[in-house]
């Protein structure tokens, strides 16, 4: 149906999603030898076999098999936009750091990358624009900092770079910092709209009792049809963001 995006809550890791497939955070590709779930990419991949699976690498480091080999893995973001979508227009930015092959993986201070696509449905009555993003972690907490204040900046260039004047935008994903973030009055300057707030996120995998992460942003909320944080299927630490538009 034109205008009419949803997502997938029965996939098997978690994420924020969107457009009749899905955005997975913390995505790792590697080699499929590993015992450990080295391609997760592979493995939605083959749960959503008609759609396009994209994969943008924020960084790498070493993991370890149980033959004591050390082999590099790719970690980024995972998208996956079903086959009648087509897209028109696609740009990846790092919105914190710059690539980095890791000899050991850093506890902080990660390179962060976003994607941003632009979408046209067929009979849609306009294009759709989504940037998938995953925030800066920093172990001091989610308040702002410098480095969190020049992401919102990039994330909102990278908007602003890929849009076109009549788009719908969504600007979704982890942004790892608090609803009274100053990353709110960023994207709002460019016209984008929370619809999270101070809900809960998170699931009960997650023990911490901080319990705000992921977020969706949207240029008209009145384009929006149903918009739900859903508790259940629990797939992660995350809560899925449903969004119908």
């Amino acid at each position: 149906m034109a205008e009419r995006h949803r997502v997938r809550p029965d996939l098997p890791a978690g994420g924020h999603l969107h457009a009749r497939g899905g955005l997975l955070d913390d995505l790792r590709r590697g080699e499929r030898t590993l015992p450990q779930r080295a391609s997760l990419l592979a493995d939605v991949r083959g749960l959503l076999p008609l759609h396009q699976p994209l994969f943008v690498t924020s960084d790498s480091g070493p993991v370890t098999g149980d033959d004591g080999r050390r082999h590099q893995q790719a970690f980024g973001l995972g998208t996956f936009v079903a086959d009648h979508l087509m897209i028109v227009g696609a740009q990846a930015a790092h919105v914190h750091g710059a690539f980095t092959a890791h000899d050991e993986w850093p506890r902080d201070n990660r390179p962060r990358i976003a994607l941003a696509l632009r979408l046209v449905e067929p009979g849609a009555r306009r294009p759709l624009t989504v940037v998938h993003v995953h925030g800066l972690r920093d172990r001091r907490g989610k308040a702002d900092t410098p480095d969190r204040r020049a992401q919102a900046g990039r994330i909102a260039h990278l908007v602003e770079a890929v849009r076109e004047p009549d788009d719908l935008v969504v600007v979704c994903g982890d942004l790892n910092v608090l609803p009274d973030s100053q990353t709110f009055a960023v994207l709002g300057a460019i016209g984008l709209v929370d619809l999270v707030g101070t809900a809960d996120t998170r699931t009960s995998r997650y023990p911490k009792p901080v319990r705000h992460a992921g977020y969706v942003l949207v240029s008209d909320p009145g384009a929006v049809r149903r918009f739900d944080i859903l508790a259940q299927p629990e797939v992660s630490d995350h809560r899925v963001l449903l969004l119908e538009i």
